[in-house]
C-alpha cells in the first residue's frame, strides 16, 4: 500500500496527530481489560445496597445537593473502617462514582460530564488523599501476605479497585475543558500542587516507581506477592501523575524559551511538532520483491533489452517513480554515466523535436542505449530542484514568465499568455520552496573550520582566537559570516559550560539559573536519585516482555497478572477474546512505558542537562538502545495498524444501553482508521528515545551500526507519517557517514530524503564523509568523561545522594586502552568525591595516626600488593631526608 509505479496502489498519509495522550473515553477505557467486565455490576450493586442502608435515594441523579454532600461524608467515614471486607464495599461504591455513575447514564455521552463532576466533587472532599493512604496500606498488606505463584485476575482485586480511582482522579484532572468553573479551575490548581509535593514520606511517584522495581524484582523464592500489583493500572497512573506535575508539550515549550530568556539565548522559534504538521510524508522504499516483481515486468515489455539493476524507489513524495537502466558491468562509475547519458538523450530529443524530425536520427544508426533511454521520455523538468537561497516561503507562482515558457514549448503547441497561466496558477496550494527547518551550527563547528583554514592559508593555529581572520581568502571569510548568521547556542551547551566554571570557582560562580532547583523535576528527580539505575532497568524490563518481537523466559516479570481470568476459556470465541485482550494489554503496557522514559528524558533535558545525561546513560547500560531496535525489527506497519480492541465491550460502552450479542463478527468490528492510536504513539516515542540517547554520542551511533539498525529502520519508512519518517532518517543520518560508500551509493533516494526533510548542520559531512580519525577507545573516553561530570554535578548538587552511592556499571571494553582509562578514571571519582570547600590536613603526623579500614579484599590480596608495589622497585630513602634547596626551585 505504498505509492510507486511498479504497485500501482497509493497510499495515503496517515491523518495521525501526536500529541500529550489519547482522548479521555479512550484513555479510561484502555484503564480496564476486557475481562474485568463483570467487575462493573458489582460496583453499581454494592454502591446501591450501601445507599440503601443509608436511607438514601438509590440512584445518584436524584439525590438532592445537600443529599449527595452527605452521602460522600458517609462514605468518607466508611474508608476508614478497620475491617478490610467492610471498608472495601465503600471503596467500591465510591469506584462506582468516579466511573460516573454509569448505571444511570442514557447516553454514552452522559457519563463523561457525570465522571468529571464526581471527581471534583470528591476531590474537594477530601477523597484523594485518602485513597493515597489506601494504596500505601494495600501495599504493605500485599507484600506481607504469601500467596500462590500463579497469578490471575482475583489476587489483584483491591489493588485494581483503588488504582482505577487514582487514576481517574489523575486523568479527568489533567484535561482542561472550556466549561470549567472558576472553583474547578482552582481545584485543578490545588490538586497539582498536592500530587507534586510528597504526600507523608514521598511522593507518589516515588511509590509507583517502588512498586514497578519490586515487581520486576519478585519471584517464587522471594517476594513473591509482588508479582500480583496491577501492573498496567501501576504504568498508566505513574504515567499520568509524571504528565500532571511535569507538564506536556506546551509547558515544555513555554519552559524551554523561558529557561534561555533567563540565560541570555534567543527562543526557539520553530517546533517540531508545528512543522512535521504541515511536512508531507516520503514515499517509502521499496522491497526486494517489488523490485524484482518491477524489473521482470519491465524484461517483458522490452525483451532485447540488456539486464537491467533497478535501484531505491522514490524517498520523495512529490516525485514521479521513474526506474532507469544502466549496464551492470559499468557499476563503478554508474552515476556519472547515467547522468551524462540522460542529459544527452534529453538535449538530442529537443533538437530533433525543433528540426521536426521527431526524435528520428538523420543518418539512421542509432545506438541500443540512446534507443532505450529516448523509449523512457525523461522529463528532468518534472524534478524539483535545489532550493533556492533567500526565498521566502509559502511562495505562490505569480511571478511565471510566459515569454520564456513559450520560448522552450515546442511550435506546433499554443501559445500561453501571462494572464492564462497566472490564473491556472492561482488555484494550486501554497508551496514551500525552501527546507523545513532552519540551518544551525555550533560554536565548535566555527573554531574547527577557523583552525583547518588558518593551518591551510597561513599555516599555524590561534587556540582560543575567534576574530583574526588575517590572511584569509574572500570565500573564507563570507563562509565564516555565513556560520556566525546562523549560530545556535543551546542551553545545554550554556548549562555545561557554567558546571566547568563551578568546578574551577565553586565559592564565586553561581549557578546558571536558580528556577529549575525549585522545580517539580527537581524535587523528582532528588527523590529518583538513590535508585534511580533501578527504576529504569524496571521499566526496561517490562517493556521487553511486552514486546511483541520478545520470547517469554523465565525470569520475565509476569505482566498478564492483571488480565488473565480465574478460570481459563473454553469456548473458541471466548478464547478470541482473551487473545485480543492479551494484546491490547501488552499495547498498553508497550505505550506507558516509552510515554514515561520520553518524559523523564525531555524535562530533564531542559532541567539540567547532566540530569539528562546520567538518566541516558542508565537506560543505555541497561541495554535500551538494542531493545528499541529488536522491538522495530518486526512488520512495524501490522503493528501500527493492528485492531486489537473490541469497542462494543470497551468502556464505558459495555455497560450502557443495550448489549449487543457477542460473536466473532463482533470481535472483528473494531476502529475504521487505518492505524492505532496507541501503537503510533508508541512507534514515536521510541524512536524519539533513540534519538535523544544516540544524538551526539559517536560510541552510541556506533552501537546503532554494530545492531545493523540501518535496515530495521528503513522498513519502518513504509509507515506514511512525517513525523515517525523524520525521526527515522534523523536515526539513518547520523549513522551515514559509518555505513560506508556503496550503502550510501544505493540509497541515494533515502539520502534525498534526508536532505529535504532533516535540519542541516553546516560544515556535518554526514553525507560524504568518512571519520577514519575515531578509533574504539576514543569513544569509550568520551563516555568515562561523560560519567566523570556526572558525578562531579552530583557531588556538587546533592552531596549525600552523589552517585559514589550508586551502583555505576562500568563499560567493557576488550582494548588494554580502554581498561586503562577505566582505572584512571576511578581514581578521579575517588577524588571528585571530596568535598573541595572543606579545610585539608596537610600535617602527616596526624595523618599517618589515622586509623584506616582496610577492606577484605585488600587484606586477602596484601602479598600480591606487596610485592608489585614494594618490592619490585628500588627507593632512595636517603633522597627523601635530603635537604631540599627550595631557593633554586
Amino acid at each position: 500500500m505504498w505509492d510507486s509505479g511498479m504497485c500501482g496502489v497509493e497510499s495515503e498519509d496517515m491523518d495521525f496527530l501526536y500529541g500529550d495522550c489519547d482522548g479521555l473515553c479512550d484513555e479510561m477505557s484502555e484503564l480496564y481489560s476486557y475481562t474485568e467486565e463483570i467487575e462493573f455490576v458489582a460496583n453499581k450493586s454494592t454502591f446501591e445496597e450501601l445507599m440503601e442502608d443509608m436511607g438514601f435515594p438509590l440512584k445518584w441523579t436524584h439525590m438532592s445537593s445537600d443529599q449527595r454532600t452527605r452521602a460522600i461524608e458517609r462514605l468518607s467515614e466508611g474508608l476508614e473502617v478497620c475491617d478490610r471486607s467492610r471498608r472495601m464495599r465503600w471503596v467500591r461504591a465510591v469506584l462506582y462514582l468516579i466511573q460516573g455513575n454509569f448505571g444511570e447514564c442514557v447516553a454514552l455521552e452522559d457519563q463523561p460530564k457525570y465522571c468529571r463532576h464526581n471527581v471534583f466533587r470528591l476531590y474537594d472532599s477530601g477523597m484523594f488523599a485518602t485513597f493515597v493512604q489506601l494504596l500505601y496500606m494495600e501495599i504493605e498488606s500485599t507484600l506481607a501476605s504469601l500467596k500462590k505463584p500463579a497469578v490471575c485476575l482475583g489476587d489483584s482485586l483491591d489493588m485494581r479497585i483503588i488504582l482505577s480511582v487514582l487514576y481517574t482522579f489523575v486523568a479527568v484532572m489533567n484535561v482542561s475543558e472550556d466549561t470549567d468553573t472558576d472553583q474547578q479551575k482552582e481545584l485543578r490548581i490545588q490538586f497539582v500542587e498536592e500530587l507534586s509535593q510528597p504526600n507523608g514520606n514521598e511522593l507518589l511517584a516515588i511509590t509507583l516507581f517502588q512498586m514497578i522495581t519490586k515487581f520486576c524484582n519478585s519471584t517464587a523464592a522471594t517476594s513473591a506477592s509482588a508479582s500480583h500489583f496491577p501492573i498496567k493500572k501501576v504504568l498508566l497512573l505513574l504515567w499520568k501523575t509524571l504528565l500532571l506535575t511535569l507538564g506536556g508539550i506546551d509547558k515544555l515549550k513555554a519552559t524551554k524559551n523561558l529557561y534561555r530568556m533567563r540565560c541570555g539565548l534567543n527562543p526557539v522559534l520553530d517546533d517540531t511538532l508545528e512543522v512535521t504538521r504541515t511536512m508531507r510524508a516520503a514515499s517509502p522504499p521499496a522491497s526486494a520483491t517489488d523490485l524484482i516483481e518491477a524489473q521482470q515486468q519491465r524484461k517483458m515489455n522490452r525483451p532485447f533489452k540488456r539486464q537491467t539493476v533497478i535501484k531505491q524507489s522514490s524517498m520523495v513524495g512529490d516525485e514521479s517513480v521513474s526506474y532507469q537502466d544502466f549496464d551492470a558491468n559499468n557499476e563503478s562509475n554508474d552515476e556519472e554515466m547515467i547522468s551524462d547519458e540522460r542529459v544527452n538523450s534529453y538535449n538530442n530529443g529537443l533538437n530533433n523535436e525543433k528540426n521536426g524530425t521527431n526524435g528520428v536520427a538523420m543518418d539512421g544508426e542509432r545506438d541500443e542505449r540512446n534507443s532505450s533511454e529516448n523509449d523512457e521520455k525523461i522529463d528532468l523538468e518534472a524534478r524539483p530542484g535545489s532550493p533556492r537561497p533567500k526565498t521566502a516561503p509559502n511562495t505562490r507562482y505569480t511571478d511565471f514568465n510566459a515569454d520564456e515558457f513559450n520560448e522552450s514549448r515546442p511550435p506546433n503547441e499554443s501559445v500561453v499568455s501571462g494572464n492564462e497561466m497566472n490564473e491556472m496558477m492561482t488555484d494550486l496550494p501554497q508551496l514551500n520552496k525552501g527546507l523545513p527547518w532552519v540551518p544551525k551550527v555550533r560554536q565548535t563547528d566555527i573554531d574547527t573550520f577557523l583552525d583547518h583554514t588558518r593551518l591551510k592559508f597561513v599555516g599555524y593555529v590561534l587556540p582560543n582566537d575567534r576574530t583574526t581572520t588575517a590572511g584569509l581568502p574572500e570565500p573564507i571569510l563570507e563562509g565564516i559570516a555565513i556560520l556566525e548568521r546562523h549560530i545556535y547556542v543551546s542551553l545545554s551547551e550554556a548549562q555545561m559550560k557554567r558546571e566547568e566554571e563551578l568546578n574551577k570557582y565553586p565559592l564565586t560562580v553561581n549557578e546558571l539559573d536558580e528556577l529549575p532547583l525549585n522545580s517539580s523535576a527537581e524535587v523528582l528527580y532528588q527523590a529518583m536519585l538513590p535508585s534511580l539505575p533501578q527504576y529504569m532497568i524496571a521499566l526496561l524490563k517490562i517493556l521487553l516482555a511486552a514486546a511483541p518481537t520478545s520470547k517469554t523466559k523465565p525470569d520475565s516479570p509476569n505482566i498478564m497478572s492483571d488480565v488473565l481470568p480465574e478460570e481459563m476459556p473454553m469456548t473458541v470465541l471466548q478464547s478470541m477474546k482473551l487473545g485480543i485482550d492479551v494484546n491490547r494489554h501488552k499495547e498498553i503496557i508497550i505505550k506507558s512505558v516509552s510515554a514515561i522514559l520520553l518524559l523523564l528524558l525531555k524535562h530533564y533535558k531542559l532541567n539540567h542537562i547532566y540530569q539528562f545525561e546520567y538518566i541516558s546513560q542508565q537506560l543505555m547500560f541497561a541495554n535500551c538502545i538494542p531493545l528499541v531496535l529488536k522491538f522495530f525489527n518486526q512488520n512495524i506497519s501490522g503493528y501500527i495498524s493492528a485492531k486489537n480492541t473490541i469497542s462494543v465491550i470497551d468502556f464505558p460502552a459495555c455497560v450502557i444501553g443495550e448489549q449487543p450479542e457477542l460473536t466473532a463478527d463482533t470481535l472483528e468490528f473494531g476502529e475504521t482508521q487505518a492505524y492505532c492510536w496507541r501503537n503510533m504513539f508508541s512507534c514515536i516515542n521510541l524512536l524519539r528515545i533513540l534519538n535523544k540517547l544516540t544524538k551526539w554520542k559517536h560510541s552510541r551511533i556506533m552501537m546503532l551500526v554494530v545492531f545493523k539498525s540501518a535496515p530495521i529502520l528503513k522498513r519502518a519508512l513504509k509507515v506514511r507519517h512525517a513525523m515517525l519518517q523524520l525521526y527515522v532518517l534523523k536515526l539513518l543520518k547520523m549513522q551515514a557517514k559509518y555505513l560506508g560508500r556503496q550503502w550510501r551509493k544505493s540509497n541515494m533516494k533515502t539520502m534525498s530524503a534526508i536532505y529535504q526533510k532533516v535540519r542541516h548542520r553546516l560544515n556535518d559531512d554526514w553525507a560524504y564523509g568518512n571519520d577514519l580519525d575515531a578509533r574504539p577507545w576514543d569513544f569509550q573516553a568520551e563516555e568515562f568523561t561523560l560519567q566523570a561530570n556526572i558525578n562531579r554535578f552530583h557531588n556538587r548538587r546533592y552531596e549525600k545522594q552523589c552517585t559514589t552511592g550508586v551502583s555505576q556499571p562500568q563499560l567493557l571494553s576488550n582494548s588494554s586502552v580502554a581498561s586503562n582509562q577505566n582505572a584512571s578514571n576511578s581514581m578521579s571519582m575517588d577524588a571528585m568525591c571530596l568535598d573541595i570547600t572543606q579545610p585539608v590536613d596537610n600535617n602527616f603526623l596526624s595523618i599517618l595516626s589515622r586509623d584506616i579500614e582496610l577492606t577484605k579484599e585488600f587484606k586477602y590480596n596484601y602479598e600480591t600488593w606487596l610485592e608489585r608495589e614494594v618490592f619490585q622497585f628500588t627507593v632512595d630513602w636517603d633522597q627523601l631526608l635530603s635537604a631540599t634547596n627550595t631557593v633554586s626551585m
